[in-house]
């Protein structure tokens, strides 16, 4: 009985050190969900760009999203979150997202992308599941 005991608190363990090792989405993105997302330069949604991420703070590196960055979270308050990231092929970027409804976000992203400065404002808007990589 014991051994079953401790092989029960290995696992345990191990599924939670897993849990905590997992990536966390900031609190001010908690209600929005991964998925496809249709992102535009107008709030309208004229001529859309659809991308597929496993979390919503992915699009804070739409200027690099055929790119692995890493991300660090700056601030995070309320329904915006600053979020900082750079890419070990070159080019960073800094994005201010605001969750405006759990499927609607406005992106403000600047950084720099092929050695060259770039600043802009996205929409984002959630249309449906996907297979996020």
């Amino acid at each position: 009985m014991q051994k079953l005991v401790r092989i029960g608190l290995v696992g345990f363990l191990t599924v939670t050190g897993t849990a905590m090792a997992a990536v966390t989405i900031p609190r001010a993105l908690a209600p929005a969900s991964g998925g496809m997302w249709e992102v535009s330069r107008s709030a309208s949604g004229h001529n859309p760009t659809r991308i597929c991420v496993a979390t919503p703070d992915m699009l804070a590196q739409f200027e690099h999203r055929q790119r692995s960055c890493t991300r660090k979270v700056l601030t995070d308050q309320g329904t915006e979150t600053l979020i900082s990231y750079n890419c070990p092929a070159g080019g960073f970027g800094q994005s201010k997202m605001t969750l405006i409804t759990p499927r609607s976000l406005k992106i403000e992203t600047q950084g720099i992308s092929d050695n060259l400065p770039f600043h802009y404002q996205l929409y984002a808007r959630r249309v449906g599941d996907c297979a996020a990589r």
